[in-house]
């Protein structure tokens, strides 16, 4: 059995535990605690290690999915998370114009570790000041006409539909970069 690892990534609130709920077949193994810091402001609890799903590709291939803590105080668990992957989610919550800034400091952290396909998913566009797609590449540093800048995706984390064309989207990515090798697991028996 081959195993592909997926990383969803991004600020405090962006969707990522809903993401992971979202698209994973098992039941998600989370790390949720109360927020005890300004956190507590979006929602009551937030991730502090992982969240972990699994979601079957085919007869042959799995698709482990972990969603990292959205604070930088669990930074740590970023660079464990994504020195195996193969890939990459950044969620951006295009309603929270401050949290532009730092998921660019997301993306330079997880750049300087690992070159492996990635997009930006778009959340909250539903939402009372969300920004365009344009003036989020623009402060994510991407040139909106740059034909090699991350593939941009709307996505609901609520709702599969989206979800799983977001999956389409970063699935076509990593097979253009066929320098992306999956690890093997070997049978139970």
């Amino acid at each position: 059995m081959k195993t592909m690892r997926l990383v969803v990534a991004g600020s405090v609130g962006a969707g990522k535990s809903t993401f992971v709920r979202t698209l994973s077949e098992i039941e998600v193994v989370d790390t949720d605690r109360t927020a005890t810091d300004g956190t507590a402001l979006f929602k009551p609890e937030t991730t502090v290690a992982l969240d972990f799903g699994r979601l079957v590709l085919g007869p042959n291939m799995d698709l482990h999915i972990y969603g990292t803590p959205g604070q930088a105080r669990f930074d740590f668990m970023w660079d464990l998370l994504i020195q195996n992957a193969h890939c990459y989610i950044l969620l951006v919550a295009a309603n929270r114009p401050n949290d532009v800034n730092y998921a660019r400091e997301i993306v330079s952290f997880i750049s300087d570790r690992v070159q492996i396909p990635m997009i930006i998913g778009l959340t909250h566009l539903d939402c009372p000041g969300a920004l365009t797609s344009e003036e989020i590449l623009t402060n994510l540093g991407y040139d909106i006409h740059d034909k090699n800048r991350p593939p941009v995706v709307n996505i609901n984390p609520n709702d599969r539909t989206t979800v799983l064309e977001a999956m389409v989207v970063l699935m076509a990515l990593v097979v253009a970069h066929s320098n992306v090798k999956l690890s093997h697991t070997p049978e139970k028996r």
